[in-house]
């Protein structure tokens, strides 16, 4: 009997998948007409720069400074950060290299607009926003490929990389529909693996207090006409409170294959995780667990000079049991029916296409996307369980995208409308018109000016999720915002300073909500309106071009206010209402002795609203307080070898970022790397 609904629930998931690809494939004819499309296709044996371009564009072999130079990659059209029209941060490698970070999430904790409210150590689990947003609002990809997921955007940064694999972060901050569709309602987050010019093998080994412990291995193949890596990682902690424990592992292939004017880029991954998870989703059980395994493959293919076509095929499935009580813990309640087990997939097709004439640079084409999942919790019930699945629900998202873009002399204009549609709603299609413009006031002094739409859809478990103490919403309407920002940027050789203002007008947001403490269920709601202002001031400091003696020597310096019309004592808010309201950053990288360097990182931040306290068997609300951090790591270059000691959280400080769960203190993890080129 098993059997027969082990092989009844495969033919189902079988049929679905190729239901979907049919799907996909034939609703993009709607896109373009049947001749562009087969042309489009082709490009997977092409690709759009020979393998000498591609190394001439690799940060890895030019200096930091000409970072401005390269082509970045979260744009629609091909510009170089100067060119830029719209706010774009990066992390570099050699920032990775440096930084006391021992996961992406550490990173993104040193860019002052964005908001890593950890839910776990060392990568487990993290919400990130920015300039207030929710972690549902932020769209995060891989080398371009959206991972956001539909389920919940909790799970959006399991993702199948290390930090040795990255070759560099691009963050916008700021509405960015138009450029990576509906979930980046309020900024993405572009991560970039690196494209190894060098066949080489690389090999790390770590260690740690909280018997924690790690290890990597990449290896990388460079033939004339291809580029190939792999890469796999294992990391593992007892952790640092009762039930926080964790174990992750990484599997990482990425190939690239260059003929002529053309290129083919493929990659799988894999991201298996298991954590404890004290306290995550509510602070009255403190045995909670988490599983979560997720797959990812994606092709993508550029042909063309002054017409390019780009197609890309992708798809993410992710799975997840959640345990309220974690197996093996005494005296569970008889009320309790089981765990959650879940599973969502992805399937989309996009096709960028663009054309480069006198004008400028014109970027049109559209987006397919898939979205489903299958749970004993989440979802419509269907018509017979398909094993421990009960409920399930699907949704297509399908937009279409026109922009233009101008490039002067110091002079850049870029305008574009985003149509989109999903099936959920059965609406008509809604547009979302944006406009950027950057222009060069002076040789080192640059204006930015920017309007944007944007759209989110609900979460499944925003739409569903129902249990003791939480109250899904089926009837929920997509959020919507109207942001505008003003800016400057002024940059020398020996300093990088910027300067900008927004204002965002939310509408229909949704959050988790409470009226009294005392009240027993969260309930998903659209708030009315949430308007949103803030102000945010960057400083860069390059100490060698002032003082030769002090050689690699930067300081980076960052603040940001946020203020919001809809304060947080109106209603007791699980996540909108609770945003981060200042936040200072100081980071200090220099070299100590010979081949010994260090990188400080410190952060003071405090945050608006408050969080339910669990004392004594009942709930009372606690305001955030203010609190600061301080991380050191010191790097020891001696080649091929990299020795490292991180110390994180310096003076043990005792702070909570989310609710009741309190964050690691001192934590001392030392490790060495080897890099064979």
């Amino acid at each position: 009997m098993k059997q027969n609904q082990s092989e009844n629930r495969q033919a189902y998931r079988f049929k679905r998948f190729a239901r979907r690809a049919y799907a996909v494939f034939n609703s993009m004819h709607k896109v373009v007409n049947t001749g562009v499309l087969t042309c489009s296709m082709l490009t997977f044996a092409h690709a759009t720069q020979t393998f000498a371009q591609e190394t001439q564009s690799n940060p890895a072999l030019l200096p930091e400074q000409e970072l401005e130079e390269l082509v970045v990659t979260s744009s629609k059209a091909e510009l170089t950060f100067n060119q830029m029209a719209k706010w774009v941060t990066a992390i570099t490698r050699e920032e990775i290299a440096q930084q006391p970070a021992q996961s992406i999430q550490d990173l993104l904790k040193s860019i002052v607009g964005l908001d890593v409210r950890q839910r776990g150590a060392n990568g487990v689990l993290s919400d990130i926003s920015v300039r207030g947003g929710t972690f549902d609002q932020i769209a995060i990809l891989l080398n371009g490929v959206n991972l956001s997921n539909p389920q919940t955007g909790h799970y959006s940064l399991d993702l199948p990389v290390n930090l040795s694999d990255i070759e560099r972060i691009e963050i916008i901050q700021g509405p960015s529909s138009l450029l990576y569709g509906a979930s980046a309602f309020s900024g993405g987050i572009n991560i970039i693996t690196k494209k190894d010019s060098n066949t080489g093998i690389f090999l790390k080994a770590e260690g740690g207090m909280h018997e924690l412990w790690g290890v990597e291995s990449r290896a990388s193949l460079k033939t004339p006409a291809s580029t190939h890596s792999l890469s796999a990682g294992y990391n593992s902690s007892g952790g640092y409170i009762p039930d926080s424990d964790y174990k992750i592992l990484n599997a990482f292939w990425q190939s690239n294959f260059y003929v002529e004017n053309s290129q083919l880029n493929v990659q799988l991954g894999f991201n298996d995780k298991a954590y404890g998870a004290n306290t995550f989703y509510s602070p009255a059980y403190f045995n909670q667990f988490d599983d979560t395994q997720s797959l990812f493959a994606s092709v993508r293919g550029e042909s063309g000079t002054k017409l390019k076509f780009i197609p890309q095929l992708y798809w993410n499935r992710h799975y997840d049991c959640f345990q309220l009580y974690r197996d093996g813990t005494p005296d569970i309640p008889s009320w309790y029916a089981g765990h959650n087990f879940h599973y969502s997939e992805v399937l989309g097709f996009n096709l960028n296409m663009q054309y480069k004439w006198e004008g400028g640079i014109t970027n049109f084409g559209g987006e397919l996307r898939n979205e489903g999942v299958f749970s004993n919790v989440l979802g419509k019930p269907l018509s017979e369980p398909i094993g421990k699945y009960t409920r399930s629900d699907n949704r297509t998202n399908t937009s279409y995208f026109l922009e233009h873009t101008y490039i002067g002399q110091g002079f850049t204009f870029s305008a574009g409308i985003l149509a989109n549609y999903n099936s959920f709603f059965k609406k008509q299609f809604e547009f979302f018109p944006n406009i950027d413009i950057a222009y060069g006031l002076t040789d080192h002094l640059k204006a930015f000016v920017s309007w944007n739409n944007a759209t989110r859809m609900p979460t499944f478990t925003d739409l569903y999720y129902s249990d003791s103490s939480h109250e899904g919403n089926p009837d929920l309407q997509p959020e919507k915002s109207e942001s505008f920002e003003l800016g400057a940027k002024y940059a020398q050789p020996w300093i990088i300073a910027s300067l900008n203002g927004f204002y965002t007008k939310g509408r229909n947001l949704i959050d988790w909500i409470k009226e009294k403490p005392e009240d027993l269920k969260w309930k998903s709601q659209n708030l009315t309106t949430v308007n949103s202002a803030g102000l945010e001031v960057n400083v860069s400091l390059l100490c060698q071009k002032i003082v030769p003696a002090l050689a690699t020597t930067r300081l980076n310096l960052g603040y940001l206010y946020i203020d919001q019309t809809k304060k947080s004592g109106e209603l007791i808010s699980g996540y909108v209402l609770d945003y981060l309201r200042y936040k200072f950053i100081a980071g200090l990288s220099h070299p100590v002795y010979k081949g010994l360097s260090a990188d400080w990182q410190f952060r003071w931040q405090k945050r608006e609203g408050s969080y339910s306290k669990y004392e004594n068997g009942s709930f009372h609300e606690e305001t955030y307080p203010a609190f600061a951090l301080l991380d050191v790591r010191l790097n020891w270059k001696i080649d091929p070898l990299n020795i490292y000691l991180s110390i994180h959280n310096l003076f043990d400080k005792s702070y909570y970022d989310l609710g009741n769960l309190p964050q690691p203190g001192f934590w001392l993890i030392g490790g060495v790397s080897w890099q064979l080129k």
